[in-house]
């Protein structure tokens, strides 16, 4: 009889573990960042920021009344639209990639995700579904079509196209007030990996979260509910091009014009290791160059994320 018990409480002792398992296998890879948007209140202004001096082709557009929208690779993009009326986060939405749109949206009801709507898709076959995380952030899950964006708009054969500064998104982030909360979103349920953590001094502010199946990452910029200023959001909610050389690059965009009232800051090493070059758009939004890979030993934590090629 008691090893009768013993076999009955073993299999029990299982089922939670199997079950656990086959929620993990059931997530469809998200292999990371399909598109940044922002917000924008002199879409001339941002066009000339995003086309002209960061020079990222426009994606043709379906119709006059969609957002613009700026080719970083086939893969990636940044869109500008329209800011709400008495918008002060300049900072959309982030959209991140997965290679089967249905079976994400299977997963995330089955972990109780609420889902806004139903899937769309869009004329040139991209197909997105909206959530939101714990602290409210709009985010998107997007699935391309097999060739990518659409290709740029053509450029006047008057005037040669500027080079893109970068041809990848290395990653985007937000503030962040329950930590606690979001790793249950990000990395629980959506299996984000820790890649990184650090601060200035003894203060915990960064945390470097890597999509499960990509080399990019969301990076939860923590703040105290009780610290956010005027001016903040854009500074903390940003998003992050990868280039091969930060001098170089810094170079390129000195000998483009731009608005000279827009902040514009010299080449740092972060505490990240990697080389660094903060731009900010005409809403104040923060356009970080960085370079791929830590040039020096990171503080603070041990460093994981991969270099993206």
């Amino acid at each position: 009889m008691f090893r009768i018990q013993s076999v009955l409480l073993a299999a029990v002792a299982v089922v939670p573990f199997s079950l656990a398992a086959q929620s993990t296998s059931m997530r469809p890879p998200i292999t990371g960042i399909a598109k940044v948007s922002v917000y924008a209140t002199d879409l001339i202004k941002s066009k000339q920021f995003y086309g002209t001096f960061l020079g990222f082709p426009q994606i043709a557009s379906a119709s006059a009344s969609a957002p613009m929208e700026f080719r970083v690779s086939s893969k990636q993009s940044i869109e500008v639209q329209p800011a709400p009326t008495g918008t002060t986060d300049f900072l959309a939405y982030i959209a991140f990639a997965t290679t089967d749109l249905d079976s994400m949206q299977r997963y995330l009801v089955s972990q109780k995700v609420p889902i806004e709507g139903e899937i769309q898709t869009q004329p040139d076959g991209t197909r997105f579904l909206w959530v939101k995380d714990p602290e409210g952030h709009r985010l998107q899950f997007l699935q391309l079509p097999p060739r990518g964006h659409l290709l740029p708009v053509s450029a006047s054969a008057s005037k040669k196209p500027p080079q893109p500064v970068s041809q990848i998104i290395l990653h985007a982030g937000f503030i962040v007030h329950n930590r606690a909360e979001e790793d249950h979103f990000f990395r629980d349920i959506l299996g984000f990996v820790e890649g990184w953590q650090g601060g200035r001094g003894h203060k915990l502010e960064w945390i470097d979260m890597r999509v499960p199946d990509g080399a990019q990452w969301l990076e939860y910029m923590l703040q105290d509910p009780g610290e956010k200023t005027a001016g903040d959001s854009g500074v903390l909610n940003h998003f992050a091009l990868g280039v091969p050389d930060i001098h170089l690059a810094a170079q390129t965009l000195q000998h483009r014009h731009w608005d000279s009232s827009q902040p514009y800051e010299n080449p740092q090493i972060g505490l990240d290791g990697k080389w660094q070059l903060n731009l900010y758009d005409p809403n104040g939004t923060r356009a970080e160059l960085m370079e791929f890979g830590p040039v020096r030993k990171p503080c603070c934590s041990p460093y994981s994320l991969p270099t993206p090629k």
